[in-house]
């Protein structure tokens, strides 16, 4: 049994990115014939330990939500535009999670540049981006 809290973290940030109805969003996977521009998000939700704010006792009270952002076009420009409106999807926006208070989403690491890929027999181009956010 689960609380719902680690789902309920992981689709506010892809609420917040499927509400630009012109960005194709995925969670974790494509589906055969999906064609660029898109974004595929994997999600990870943790329990850090060693976070300044738990509690005394040294229990872990702080969620961390990580949105693994692969922004894919045709071509770099389309990659950079991808990433461009997941930025402005996230970046700083403070979600409502039922049951904890959320901090703004920041970005974790900056952008890798688009990279070249033709593993599937059509050149598309990758950029990932990386947010997060705590919430307790």
């Amino acid at each position: 049994m689960t609380d719902g809290l680690d789902q309920a973290l992981v689709d506010a940030g892809l609420t917040l990115l499927r509400a630009d109805t012109s960005l194709t969003v995925y969670d974790g996977a494509v589906p055969a014939g999906g064609v660029p521009p898109y974004v595929v998000v994997y999600a990870t939700v943790s329990r850090p330990a060693h976070h300044p704010d738990n509690d005394l006792r040294g229990g872990s009270t702080r969620y961390l939500t990580t949105w693994y952002c692969h922004s894919v076009g045709g071509n770099a420009g389309a990659a950079r535009a991808a990433a461009q409106r997941v930025r402005t999807a996230l970046l700083d926006v403070k979600p409502t999670v039922v049951g904890l208070s959320c901090a703004p989403i920041r970005e974790a690491q900056e952008p890798t540049p688009p990279d070249r890929d033709e593993s599937t027999g059509t050149v598309v181009m990758d950029s990932i981006s990386v947010y997060q956010m705590y919430a307790c």
